[in-house]
């Protein structure tokens, strides 16, 4: 062999070089592997991924299905419940019933028309204005309220797994959602002394 004979000897081209790619265009990289922390599409979100909206309404769904599952035991609902404890107080009217549970009268007239039906409530003429009512318990009504509405059973269906801090934590936080979206039917205490 001559002194002019050069080495032909193999030499792997450098990464992304001209030479490394076909054509010019790069070789075909892997695929990346997804991100176990990101939802893929089609697949269910762990909860601890769900927006806080989706988390607080789903919380509230499952401790009012709760509650109403004991309520049923005396034909009440998270709904009818407040009205007894309101009527306690003395008469009122559909209006202020409405007002104070925060919905609207004629949500307030079909809650007064299922008190009625079991006997809970009494609906009585107004002394002076024949088109209007009072609203009253009657004895059925105080002794469901009694048996039904112990508010330490309600109180445990809501905060169960929470420490004492927690709850106090978790109120706050609630009041805060609360305050920073009114209603027109939030409760105004001057609205709510006497029958109308």
């Amino acid at each position: 062999m001559s002194a002019r004979t050069t080495d032909r000897t193999a030499v792997p081209p450098a990464p992304g070089s001209a030479s490394a790619s076909a054509g010019g265009r790069d070789a075909p990289q892997a695929p990346a592997r997804p991100d176990p922390s990101v939802p893929q599409p089609g697949q269910p979100r762990p909860t601890g991924q769900w927006p806080t909206g989706r988390l607080v309404s789903a919380v509230a769904r499952r401790i009012e299905r709760d509650w109403n599952a004991h309520l049923a035991h005396w034909d009440l609902n998270h709904a009818s419940l407040p009205v007894l404890y309101l009527l306690m107080g003395g008469p009122r009217s559909q209006r202020q019933l409405a007002i104070a549970s925060g919905v609207t009268e004629q949500t307030m007239s079909r809650i007064l028309a299922r008190l009625e039906r079991t006997g809970y409530i009494e609906r009585h003429t107004h002394e002076t204005d024949r088109r209007r009512h009072a609203v009253v318990v009657t004895d059925a009504g105080r002794e469901a309220l009694a048996e039904a509405g112990d508010p330490r059973v309600a109180e445990q269906m809501s905060i169960r797994g929470l420490t004492d801090e927690q709850v106090v934590q978790l109120r706050e936080i609630l009041a805060v959602m609360m305050h920073e979206r009114p209603r027109a039917t939030d409760p105004d205490e001057g609205d709510l002394d006497a029958p109308r």
